[in-house]
């Protein structure tokens, strides 16, 4: 049975000031652009492969993330450095899907962080990995409201070892000051269900999880000495989110 329809807004997602991903947790991250600079939306169904609301699925907000010539430039350039020497482009088949937390209080302020192209020179070990910043392809708010942030078959940092092949999604909160909410459950296993449709997708992953898959073959990272220790989005979150989800048979670390 699909999971509750998550909740619906008809306007873009304003901006704000915070983000997460491949380990940035940065509550008091600087604004980036407003909605009225980022790249122009294409629609969840048109956005290069993402996932389409549906009758019996989940409503997708398309807020797409500031898009430019030095973006595309860096992350090819991290791509390159980490998974595939010969990349070409940002194209990826996804089959794998992680969930992360943000540790902040409100997904507008996460897609203002990924607004900006590179990441903080003080987050030296992130910068060291690669000057483009950390990103995801969906962001999912407290009351549920899910947001496609970028097409879910271009390649992005949120991810040691798994950007390559693996959609990211962001819960706004944490486990202790923001912690996440049933109405996050709901939307995470609606999107995963309708991503699942969508794409040949065979695993489901929580960032903290990543680490103890290196041993998989899908796990691909040219540096061996670039990695973390992550612990979003928790497993109790976890665990309720894979329970809606049992029935397609995703595979975990």
């Amino acid at each position: 049975m699909a999971s509750p329809r998550p909740a619906v807004v008809t306007a873009a997602l304003p901006a704000g000031g915070t983000g997460g991903a491949e380990g940035v947790r940065n509550p008091s991250g600087a604004p980036g652009p407003s909605a009225d600079d980022a790249a122009p939306a294409t629609g969840a169904a048109a956005a290069g492969g993402g996932a389409s609301a549906t009758p019996d699925g989940p409503a997708i907000v398309d807020a797409p993330m500031a898009w430019s010539a030095e973006r595309e430039r860096l992350t090819l350039a991290y791509r390159r450095a980490h998974s595939d020497p010969d990349a070409a482009d940002l194209t990826i088949e996804p089959t794998v899907i992680v969930l992360h937390y943000t540790d902040g209080g409100s997904a507008k302020s996460t897609r203002a962080y990924f607004d900006t192209p590179t990441i903080e020179a003080s987050r030296a070990e992130l910068a060291r990995a690669g000057k483009v910043n950390v990103s995801a392809h969906f962001v999912v708010d407290r009351d549920g409201t899910i947001y496609q942030l970028q097409p879910v078959t271009r390649f992005a940092r949120h991810c040691i070892g798994l950007n390559h092949v693996a959609i990211g999604i962001e819960n706004a909160g944490n486990e202790s000051t923001f912690p996440l909410t049933a109405a996050q459950v709901d939307a995470d296993a609606a999107l995963i269900r309708e991503l699942a449709r969508t794409h040949k997708i065979t695993r489901l992953l929580g960032h903290y999880e990543v680490m103890g898959f290196r041993t998989n073959p899908l796990y691909l990272e040219r540096d061996p000495t670039y990695k973390n220790d992550k612990p979003d989005p928790g497993k109790a979150f976890m665990a309720k989110v894979r329970a809606k989800v049992s029935d397609l048979g995703l595979a975990g670390p």
